[in-house]
């Protein structure tokens, strides 16, 4: 039996956030706004966070530094009943972080240190340890210099060929990050990006093609989440969409995380995939409701609760 039900590796940052912000202050002057958070976030570490949350048994793996956030970053894991033993705290470095100056609207411009995370990686000596799981999921590639590519690749392989579950998600797509993922698609079980992320990826637009170009590729699952279309599944020729719930939005950061986190808890449960797409979709509403990328999640049965009200 596996130590752990989810092994998170990737990316992990402090994420400073406030709203709303409507502009900058010109020169040293100063606006008042009505919130700011310290949160854990990442597509790695806002997805463990809300795993926890969920109620599943996770360890985090990644890198923070030798400052001050990374205390934050350990110490708010740690009190979510995360394993942290495989967290590398590197000298001289310092932890991922992001200033994130959201908008009314929920957009949510950035400023961003790549920090630690561009050092992490995952030594052979570490990889039994890290592969104690039944589900493996990689986040943040793009964003992971050491990490990216064929160290990527070799490490899905492994958590496949121990009958891991491998699930995937990245941070942005950018001009260079296909060059990333492009090795890494034959490894994993369920791709989880934005179909924005998506199209950037594979250069075309439309999310039917997408989904064949990525099966093509040796993608068992692609699940393409749409915004206020809710999110796409598919499994071979089947297509399950699941539309978005009806909430009132106040900050779109770590959406993607919480779906990825209750779509994999759903999958833990041995749900349907129409059932854990839904679960999915109420941690991410939930996480919308408020400000950063554990906002609105409190445990499984208030999810539970509010998918219900949800679908009514």
């Amino acid at each position: 039996m596996s130590g752990f039900d989810v092994s998170v590796v990737g990316l992990y940052i402090l994420d400073i956030l406030g709203r709303p912000v409507t502009a900058i202050p010109e020169g040293g002057n100063v606006d008042f706004i009505e919130e700011i958070r310290l949160t854990v976030a990442g597509t790695a570490g806002g997805t463990v966070v809300d795993l926890a949350k969920l109620g599943l048994k996770c360890q985090a793996v990644g890198a923070v530094g030798d400052d001050e956030k990374a205390d934050f970053v350990l110490d708010h894991m740690g009190r979510m009943g995360i394993d942290c033993r495989l967290m590398q705290r590197l000298e001289g470095k310092e932890t991922s972080a992001t200033i994130l100056n959201v908008r009314p609207n929920g957009e949510r411009p950035a400023l961003h240190c790549r920090g630690a995370s561009d050092h992490f990686d995952v030594s052979d000596e570490m990889l039994s340890d890290v592969l104690d799981c039944r589900f493996f999921h990689l986040g943040g590639t793009g964003l992971l210099a050491k990490l990216d590519g064929a160290p990527s690749a070799k490490l899905l392989k492994a958590a496949q060929e121990a009958g891991c579950v491998t699930t995937w998600d990245l941070v942005g797509a950018g001009p260079d990050t296909w060059q990333f993922v492009e090795p890494l698609l034959p490894h994993i079980d369920y791709f989880i990006p934005s179909i924005e992320e998506a199209e950037i990826l594979s250069g075309i637009p439309g999310v039917e093609d997408n989904i064949r170009f990525f099966q093509a590729r040796g993608v068992k699952c692609p699940v393409l989440t749409m915004g206020g279309e809710g999110s796409i599944i598919a499994m071979g020729d089947e297509r399950i969409h699941v539309p978005a719930y009806d909430i009132e939005v106040v900050d779109t950061t770590g959406c993607g995380d919480a779906f990825t986190a209750g779509f994999i808890a759903g999958l833990a449960d041995g749900r349907s995939l129409t059932e854990a797409a839904h679960l999915g979709t109420a941690s991410a509403s939930l996480v919308a409701s408020g400000l950063g990328s554990d906002a609105g999640i409190v445990d499984r049965a208030q999810v539970e609760a509010e998918m219900a009200r949800w679908r009514q």
